[in-house]
C-alpha cells in the first residue's frame, strides 16, 4: 500500500506507471471525477495491484475470480461475505491473491516490499524452502500479508432508504451500524425513528446494528433530560423496558448511550444506571457501550467532560465510544477536526482508565469550510472530504499538509473576494489514525458519520485491518 502525494507534473499514467497499477485502479479507490484534474497537494491511495476491485455492473463473484485469478472462496473469506450471491455496483472488494513474475535483479525482499507483505508469507505460499533462491520467469502467488482484526462502528443520520441506500455499499468495512438517534422521552419513552430499512440492510450483510439512546431535546443534548432520567428510578426502569422492547423487536443487538452536557453533580448517578441497564441487558445477550467526551483528565473541568467518568464506564460496558474529533468545530476557529496530537493526549489518559480492548477510537469523515479572518459567533460549513478537493481544484489551491496535526488544510479566495480556510481528512490523515489504532492496540475504531463523500478512506481501512463481525 501506498499514498502518493501529487507534485507538479504528476499525471495519472506516470503515478501508474510509478506504482505498476492501472489508471482506472487509481481512478476507482480515490472516486476520482474529473481524472484529467490533480490538484497540487492532493493524497492518492495506490492499491497494491489487483488489492482492491471496484464492482462493476454485470459482475458476479464468479467473474471476478475468474479475472483475477483467485478462487470465489478467497474473495468471500477475505471480505466476510455473508451471501455471496450479493454483491454491488461500487462495492469495493479486496482480492486477497495475485501472482507476479519475477523479473531480473528481484529479490523475494523487494518483491514482498513491493506488496506490502513478508518473506515468509510469499515463501510459504509458494512452497519456497530457501528465500534467496527464485529464477527470472518464476510465477509467484502473493497472498495478502495478515493484518489485525477490530471492530468498526459508523453511526449514520439520515433515516429510510436513504439512509440503507448510504450503508448498502459499505457494510463489508463495519461490525456496526448505528441509526442516529432514539432520545429518551421525560417518562422514559424513546422516540420513534425510522431504521427499519438501515436495519434490514445491515443484517443482510451480516453487519449488526446498535441501538443510540440519547439526552437530546429538540436539536441538543439536555441536561436537564439526563437529570431527571438519571434521579429517578421509576423512570430508568420504563426507559430500560423500551430499550429491551426495541432491541427485541427491530433486531439490534445491543445499545449504544449517548449522553452528553450532564451536570457534574449526576455522574454517579449516571454510573449506577449504566450498570442497572447492564444487569438487565447482559442476561439476555445484549451489549452496552456508552460515547464519552475527549478528557485528557480525569478531573478535566467543564459540563462536556465532568459526569463521564472513563474508570467507570471502562469496567461497567462491554466497549466505549471516545469522540475524539471536534477540535476544529463548527462554531469555532479554523483547526483541524482530529490532531493527532490532541487525539494521542487523550488516548494516553484513556488507556490509564479503560482496559484498551474496550477503547474505539473515534473518526471524523469530514471537513469544514471556515471564512476567514474568522469572526467569533461565525459557522464554518461542513464539508466531505471529496468536496474538499473539488473545491482546491476549482480555485487552483494547493493543499498543504500540517505534520503537527497530521491533517491537510488550504485556502482559497472565492469569487466575491472572501478568504477561506479548510480542514479535512485524506488517505494520509486516515492512515495516521489506524496507525493510531494500531500502536494503541485498541479494540477499532468509531466513524462520526456517513453520508460524507470519502471514497478513499474504504481501501485505506481494508488495507490496514480485518474488520470483525458480529457473532
Amino acid at each position: 500500500m501506498n499514498i502518493h502525494v501529487v507534485k507538479s507534473g504528476d499525471t495519472l499514467w506516470r503515478i501508474s506507471q510509478m506504482y505498476g497499477v492501472t489508471i482506472n485502479q487509481i481512478i476507482a479507490v480515490n472516486g476520482l471525477a474529473d481524472p484529467n484534474r490533480l490538484v497540487l497537494g492532493e493524497a492518492l491511495f495506490i492499491p497494491a495491484p489487483y488489492q482492491q476491485y471496484v464492482v462493476q455492473k454485470g459482475d458476479t463473484l464468479w467473474t471476478i475470480a475468474q479475472l483475477l485469478g483467485v478462487s470465489i472462496q478467497e474473495i468471500v473469506d477475505a471480505n466476510q461475505l455473508s451471501d455471496p450471491s450479493k454483491i454491488y455496483v461500487g462495492q469495493v472488494l479486496t482480492i486477497p491473491v495475485l501472482y507476479h513474475t519475477v523479473q531480473a535483479g528481484e529479490s523475494l525482499w523487494t518483491i514482498a516490499s513491493r506488496y506490502g507483505t513478508t518473506v515468509q508469507v510469499i515463501a510459504q505460499a509458494n512452497h519456497i524452502q530457501n528465500a534467496g533462491v527464485i529464477r527470472v520467469g518464476q510465477r509467484l502467488r502473493i497472498p495478502e500479508a495478515p493484518k489485525p482484526e477490530i471492530e468498526v462502528n459508523a453511526y449514520v443520520t439520515e433515516i429510510e432508504q436513504a439512509g440503507a441506500d448510504i450503508v448498502a455499499p459499505l457494510t463489508s468495512y463495519f461490525t456496526y451500524i448505528s441509526p442516529f438517534s432514539h432520545s429518551v422521552g421525560e417518562d422514559g419513552s424513546l422516540a420513534p425513528l425510522k431504521d427499519e430499512d438501515i436495519i434490514r440492510t445491515a443484517r443482510e450483510r451480516n453487519t449488526a446494528p446498535l441501538l443510540v439512546v440519547t439526552n437530546f431535546v429538540g436539536s441538543q443534548f439536555s441536561a436537564e433530560r439526563a437529570a431527571l432520567i438519571l434521579g429517578t428510578p421509576e423512570i430508568q426502569d420504563k426507559l430500560i423496558n423500551n430499550i429491551l422492547t426495541q432491541l427485541k423487536e427491530k433486531g439490534y443487538v445491543g445499545v449504544n448511550i449517548d449522553f452528553e452536557y450532564i451536570n457534574p453533580g449526576d455522574r454517579e448517578n449516571y454510573n449506577n444506571f449504566l450498570r442497572k441497564v447492564v444487569s438487565r441487558l447482559h442476561p439476555q445477550g445484549y451489549s452496552v457501550s456508552t460515547a464519552l467526551a475527549p478528557k485528557i483528565s480525569a478531573g478535566q473541568k467543564g459540563q462536556l467532560y465532568e459526569a463521564h467518568d472513563y474508570a467507570a464506564h471502562g469496567q461497567i460496558v462491554d466497549f466505549v465510544v471516545i469522540m475524539t474529533y471536534e477540535w476544529g468545530w463548527i462554531g469555532g476557529r479554523p483547526w483541524a477536526v482530529a490532531p493527532i496530537n490532541e487525539v494521542k493526549k487523550v488516548l494516553d489518559y484513556a488507556v490509564t482508565e479503560i482496559p484498551r480492548n474496550k477503547i474505539v477510537m473515534g473518526a471524523p469523515l469530514y471537513g469544514y469550510d471556515w471564512k476567514i479572518p474568522w469572526v467569533k459567533g461565525t459557522f464554518a460549513r461542513i464539508i466531505s472530504p471529496k468536496e474538499a478537493v473539488n473545491i482546491a481544484a476549482k480555485y487552483g489551491a494547493a493543499i498543504n499538509y500540517d505534520e503537527t496535526y497530521q491533517s491537510p488544510f488550504f485556502h482559497y479566495t472565492d469569487e466575491k473576494g472572501q478568504q477561506h480556510e479548510v480542514w479535512f481528512e485524506d488517505a494520509r490523515s486516515m492512515q495516521v489514525k489506524y496507525d493510531t489504532v494500531k500502536s494503541y492496540r485498541l479494540r477499532g475504531i468509531s466513524y462520526w458519520v456517513l453520508g460524507n463523500a470519502f471514497p478513499q478512506n474504504w481501501p485505506v481501512q481494508a488495507a490496514n485491518f480485518t474488520v470483525k463481525k458480529y457473532s
